[in-house]
């Protein structure tokens, strides 16, 4: 049976077009050939969540984001569609939260409970708003920003009344004073807003740092563990031997130092007999000559030639002065 071209390129484009499919929900993290079930999870902002970012149990990629839409028209909340290519049972009371990791990507964590009953297919989540710390410490200074606002208004107010009692330099020193605090107020809001002040950038890289501490806990663990096994070994070390023996050996040389200080030995004769020493140096200069005067008159020590002639000039009687020394 011979097969049309026609017939073979038609084949050849569907199966194209079905690696070309595959391939494409691959890379969006869809596994077409694991079994699925969808569930949805609420929040009210989605920020840095993107389509085929992970969801995670305990740390474990159980599933990944397929969509995100608008709840209603009024966007008051956003719905995340995500599957799960894992069988696992999720209790009805579980929540869910965005996490974002110190690398900047970004997942949902959900959080398991403790119900008896498991959700099914199609089920809706409880979703979680994840407060920044930024948000958190702002909620807990805004009361007192309020009251310092309206005791100012309240101070303003009293200073008006009674501001013909001072005069021009206090009246002065007292606008200047209340400058101030609106400045100070002023910079404590900047401070306080999210993402942008400074003590929110501070915070996030506490964050950051903490992240980090967590995901290096293993290692901290191991060093802090070798730290107690060395001071383990250094308490059970015998100690005191070694410093006995320290000790003992410290006696020793100063017995030696003692007894060379006093000329006992070799080295004590050596360190304290002056007449060894001139002799000792007398020696050395006669040699010292012997070996200038053999260098300078070889003939009179060693006969080279049958017919050579006896050197009969004098011996050296002092050595001659060392030039290198002069230059």
């Amino acid at each position: 049976m011979k097969i049309s071209n026609e017939t073979k390129v038609g084949a050849l484009t569907a199966i194209s077009i079905t690696f070309l499919i595959l391939g494409f929900n691959f890379l969006k993290g869809k596994n077409v050939f694991a079994k699925k079930s969808t569930m949805y999870v609420t929040f009210k902002r989605v920020e840095g969540l993107n389509v085929a970012d992970g969801i995670k149990i305990n740390g474990l990629r159980v599933g990944a984001v397929e969509g995100l839409e608008e709840k209603d028209h009024d966007l008051s909340a956003v719905v995340v569609s995500f599957q799960l290519v894992k069988e696992i049972n999720i209790p009805t009371d579980s929540y869910a939260k965005i996490v974002a990791t110190p690398l900047g990507s970004t997942a949902i964590v959900i959080t398991m409970g403790n119900a008896k009953t498991f959700l099914n297919e199609g089920d809706t989540l409880k979703g979680m708003e994840n407060k920044s710390m930024v948000e958190d410490l702002k909620e807990t200074l805004q009361p007192t920003v309020e009251n310092v606002n309206r005791t100012l208004a309240t101070l303003d107010s009293t200073l008006r009344k009674v501001g013909n009692v001072f005069d021009a330099e206090a009246k002065q020193n007292i606008g200047s004073t209340l400058e101030s605090l609106a400045s100070t107020t002023s910079r404590l809001d900047k401070l306080l807003e999210p993402n942008k002040g400074s003590l929110a950038q501070t915070l996030e890289h506490v964050n950051g740092f903490s992240e980090n501490l967590k995901q290096n806990n293993d290692s901290i663990t191991a060093i802090v563990n070798n730290l107690t096994k060395a001071s383990r070994d250094m308490a059970s070390a015998d100690i005191s031997k070694t410093v006995s023996s320290l000790e003992k050996a410290t006696t020793t040389l100063n017995t030696i130092l003692a007894g060379i200080k006093e000329g006992k030995g070799s080295l004590g004769k050596l360190a304290t007999d002056d007449q060894l020493y001139k002799s000792l140096n007398s020696t050395s200069n006669s040699l010292n000559t012997l070996l200038q005067d053999f260098r300078l008159h070889p003939k009179r020590y060693v006969q080279v030639s049958v017919f050579g002639k006896k050197d009969k000039t004098a011996p050296l009687m002092a050595p001659l002065p060392d030039s290198l020394s002069k230059q």
